[in-house]
């Protein structure tokens, strides 16, 4: 089954490789050697940290597999700013599956808010700019769909999704190519309607343009010389700053006038939430 809050992101398919993973040939054999079948708990999973809120669906999920009866109130929804201390959701049910579930479903959403929280600390930080935040494809491999599902709770626009929703022509393209014209020339030719070329020196600007090129990465850019090249450009397509920005230098980049910053860290090294979930029993 798919999601429909995360388009393309097959949730029985995660739940069920994530629990077979947790539980390995021999099951929960804590949990059905100290915890009595019949027993139940009732739950509360609550943040820690002041966070921006990112895979309670998914955790449900979690719960939902191992005890298809479990009471879920869901008390806050994804792409909330909550502070330290809020609680997140309720439960009750089976105590066996809930402890069976608990970590599978606590690392998601730690995982997750963790990069929602990031996201939204560099949105906040480029307010004003008329910047929009993009994320990266530095995602975990298998985890793609939900890391940037996590982006946008963030407050972030998703950048491609994988290789095939726009080309990317990057340096190495354009050597094997022989050159930026005809490396853009050979994508259109292919078809391709969204042409993001990678550009590290302003005097690659006009090639890339008059080649046909519909985006224009400004790579590794101070922010003089990526003023520079947003002026170039003159509005003719979007520009995108990118390459090592940081929360302390993402505002200065944004106020040059390019459209995009992209941001691979959201993704890449955004820290776990502090989550917990407590039991006690019904």
């Amino acid at each position: 089954m798919t999601d429909s809050v995360i388009e393309g992101f097959d949730l029985d398919a995660f739940v069920t490789a994530t629990l077979a993973e947790d539980l390995g040939p021999g099951g929960d054999i804590t949990s059905a050697a100290v915890i009595p079948a019949e027993a139940r708990f009732i739950g509360t999973m609550a943040s820690r940290d002041a966070i921006t809120v990112a895979g309670l669906p998914i955790a449900e999920a979690f719960f939902r597999h191992l005890d298809p009866d479990v009471v879920i109130e869901r008390l806050v929804e994804d792409g909330t700013a909550v502070p330290a201390g809020t609680d997140l959701l309720r439960l009750s049910g089976k105590a066996r599956a809930m402890l069976t579930a608990e970590r599978s479903a606590l690392n998601t959403v730690q995982h997750l808010s963790g990069i929602a929280t990031m996201t939204a600390a560099y949105v906040a930080a480029i307010q004003g700019t008329g910047a929009t935040l993009l994320d990266t494809r530095k995602t975990i491999p298998g985890l793609r769909l939900i890391e940037k599902y996590a982006t946008r709770m963030g407050g972030a626009q998703n950048h491609r999704v994988g290789l095939w929703d726009a080309a990317m022509i990057k340096d190495n393209h354009v050597a094997v190519a022989g050159g930026i014209g005809p490396a853009v020339a050979a994508a259109k030719a292919a078809g391709i309607a969204r042409i993001i070329v990678e550009v590290d020196e302003l005097d690659q600007i006009e090639p890339a343009l008059a080649a046909g090129a519909t985006h224009l990465l400004l790579d590794n850019m101070g922010p003089a010389k990526l003023a520079q090249g947003v002026a170039r450009v003159a509005g003719r397509v979007p520009t995108e700053a990118s390459g090592g920005v940081r929360l302390d230098t993402i505002r200065t980049l944004a106020e040059t006038g390019v459209t995009y910053v992209s941001v691979g860290r959201l993704t890449q090294s955004a820290p776990a939430a502090d989550i917990g979930l407590d039991f006690a029993a019904a």
